[in-house]
């Protein structure tokens, strides 16, 4: 019979992190520059490991390679989703990301990287920057070689529960007291535009990729269309954020006990609030906040009782 796979997650220092993934979460970070929890992960440069069953031990992209009927079949070199939690202590350099043609060709056979962010928790007041200003590649290049950055970049204000869905081509940064759930392509793959001129901790400022970020930004800018739709269902409120040929991401808020589905090749879970419990037709299992897990194929009809809060991918 088939177990949810329940997972290890790998962190990531970054010059921009914090420990909010420690404080907020309980997990062990490696340092107070704690930027990246990479939860879901079947990329090379930090893949999940299994914590329970059969498969314990190996890692996603074991799975991924060798058992791919746990995937429903699903066809791919890699896995194709990567799940993150980002502490955005600091303000993020502003990039932008290539789509899978431009990423095959320039890196190595990466895939491109379109992405979505649930804002969990920001402060008072916070922004992030998403898209810019310019009418033409020329301007776009011109306000970014005069270093015209308040004018070239919009500034959207964010707060806890707002969703954004961030296509390849598009120029973002998340910025300073900022919590996010990000759904991605996996793809570690990022073009940075600009970053305040800081420097590291060896006194160098890292590296700027002008020339692929001409190439790949989308300009004019163009705002993404999210239509939220909810679901009221016995025990849970389902939230569909975003149904696009990437990946699908809902919200299930479990108040009591909720009876679900699974009818995709899999999915992706990761609680970010509350507590409760997972019942298959193998087994009930404990979850609460900062809990990361794939539903399987062939997992069928799953139960959850408590009150919690999960976001929810697949493919």
């Amino acid at each position: 019979m088939t177990q949810p796979l329940f997972l290890t997650p790998v962190f990531q220092e970054r010059i921009w992190g914090g420990t909010a993934l420690r404080d907020q979460f309980g997990y062990d970070i490696p340092s107070e520059h704690t930027g990246e929890c990479w939860a879901i992960s079947g990329h090379q440069n930090g893949p999940s490991i299994v914590e329970n069953g059969p498969y314990k031990g190996k890692t996603i992209i074991e799975l991924w390679d060798n058992h791919r009927e746990l995937f429903g079949g699903l066809e791919g070199k890699v896995f194709p989703l990567l799940t993150k939690i980002l502490d955005a202590n600091a303000d993020l350099s502003v990039q932008v990301h290539p789509d899978d043609e431009y990423a095959n060709i320039h890196e190595n056979g990466e895939l491109g990287k379109t992405e979505c962010w649930y804002i969990i928790d920001c402060k008072e007041g916070a922004e992030m920057i998403y898209g810019h200003n310019a009418g033409s590649k020329e301007e776009f290049a011109d306000m970014i070689e005069k270093g015209e950055w308040n004018d070239l970049l919009r500034r959207v204000a964010i707060k806890p529960g707002d969703f954004f869905y961030v296509p390849s081509g598009t120029v973002h940064a998340l910025c300073e007291g900022t919590l996010v759930l990000e759904t991605q392509q996996s793809s570690d793959t990022t073009y940075r535009v600009y970053d305040y001129d800081r420097k590291d901790q060896n006194g160098q400022t890292r590296e700027l990729h002008i020339g692929k970020s001409l190439d790949v930004s989308t300009v004019p800018h163009q705002d993404a269309a999210v239509e939220i739709k909810e679901k009221q269902k016995p025990g849970v409120k389902a939230t569909t954020f975003v149904e696009t040929e990437y990946f699908s991401v809902y919200k299930w808020d479990v108040n009591g006990t909720a009876q679900l589905e699974q009818p995709e090749p899999f999915m992706l879970a990761s609680v970010i609030a509350g507590e409760g419990t997972l019942k298959t037709a193998e087994g009930i299992y404990p979850i609460k906040k900062g809990t990361h897990f794939i539903l399987p194929s062939g997992i069928g009809q799953i139960e959850i009782s408590g009150e919690a809060s999960l976001i929810v991918s697949h493919p």
